[in-house]
């Protein structure tokens, strides 16, 4: 992850990163209190949920997460890059304190979800790919 702008930068408005996803890499579903986002895909395809809406986006398209509505995406490419605009800025240091090269073992979850609950981050369910796959499922259950 590069921060491009950080809330020191910007006198707390804003923060801007960069990063690139691959599948498997998505959090939990979760809820901003403090900030909303703003996601811009640079290369890939992701499936973000919106509260219950399903918003699929590619190069060149973005997406507006406001504060107090559950999200989470799906990494649908091989890989993706994406710019992420937060407002008011701060984020960044949950991420720079739970920054990690592999997923996370419980541990290192525990201590993803104390560091932005810090934040007003709440996680309020399993990542999409999960929830994706359970639905999945539970369609293929039952046509048989």
């Amino acid at each position: 992850m590069t921060w491009h702008v950080l809330s020191e930068e910007s006198g707390g408005g804003c923060s801007l990163g960069e990063v690139e996803l691959r599948p498997g890499c998505e959090p939990p579903l979760h809820v901003h209190t403090q900030e909303d986002e703003t996601w811009f895909v640079l290369q890939g395809r992701i499936l973000f949920q919106r509260g219950t809406d399903r918003v699929p986006c590619g190069s060149g398209q973005s997406i507006f997460l406001p504060r107090g509505v559950p999200h989470g995406f799906a990494v649908l490419s091989e890989h993706a890059r994406i710019l992420h605009f937060y407002a008011p800025g701060g984020i960044e240091a949950a991420f720079r304190a739970t920054s990690a090269e592999a997923p996370p073992d419980a541990e290192m979850a525990e201590r993803i979800e104390k560091q932005f609950a810090f934040r007003g981050v709440t996680f309020v369910g399993p990542p999409l790919p999960a929830v994706l796959a359970a639905e999945n499922e539970a369609s293929l259950g039952e046509r048989r």
